[in-house]
């Protein structure tokens, strides 16, 4: 039976004749339809309707159902450039984009599994790390010989991030605080 209802869907969505909900009625009606149509909790719905009105909701439900980018960043601490990176993504036929705020920077648009299997990740010449973390480290613009603490150190890609930024000259000192709620620091030269 599960498959017969499955097939009618495929069917329906390939004559574009999927029943759609209709926003109409009050909030909660159009909370409920929304919810449908964008594959979102009634709650969060009506959460965002609420706070950010319905456009914004909406642009915020499509965004969330969009395909996920990965960034790569080149590890210069083994003297890999992004232009290296390139190079190597190129003859592997990935799809990218270059960062458009930091030098490092590469988004994967299609291809990830590629990169992982080619193990430029176990090899060390590119760490995912997503750009937010990256713009943190190139504001502090960590350079050769300073002391830096890291007072939220976990997973450590930011951290790692900024260790190669110091080129083996200067030390960091990692904190983060662990399940017990003690506080875990440790030093690196």
């Amino acid at each position: 039976m599960v498959n017969g209802i499955l097939r009618k869907l495929v069917l329906l969505k390939e004559n574009n004749s999927l029943p759609l909900p209709k926003l109409e009625g009050d909030d909660r009606n159009q909370a409920r339809a929304l919810a449908i149509l964008y594959s979102h909790p009634v709650w969060m719905v009506r959460r965002w309707t609420k706070y950010r009105g319905q456009e914004e909701a909406i642009r915020l439900m499509m965004w969330n159902n969009s395909e996920p980018t990965f960034s790569l960043r080149a590890n210069i601490a083994k003297g890999v450039t992004r232009d290296d990176l390139v190079t190597r993504l190129d003859s592997m036929k990935v799809l990218y984009e270059l960062s458009l705020n930091l030098d490092h920077f590469v988004r994967v648009k299609t291809g990830m599994q590629i990169v992982i299997q080619a193990g430029l990740l176990k090899q060390g010449l590119c760490a995912v790390q997503d750009e937010s973390g990256g713009l943190v480290v190139s504001i502090l613009n960590p350079q050769p010989g300073e002391n830096i603490i890291d007072c939220c150190a976990a997973p450590g890609g930011k951290t790692l991030y900024m260790a190669s930024q110091l080129r083996g000259q200067g030390s960091l000192i990692l904190c983060k605080i662990i399940s017990t709620g003690s506080l875990f620091c440790c030093t690196h030269k």
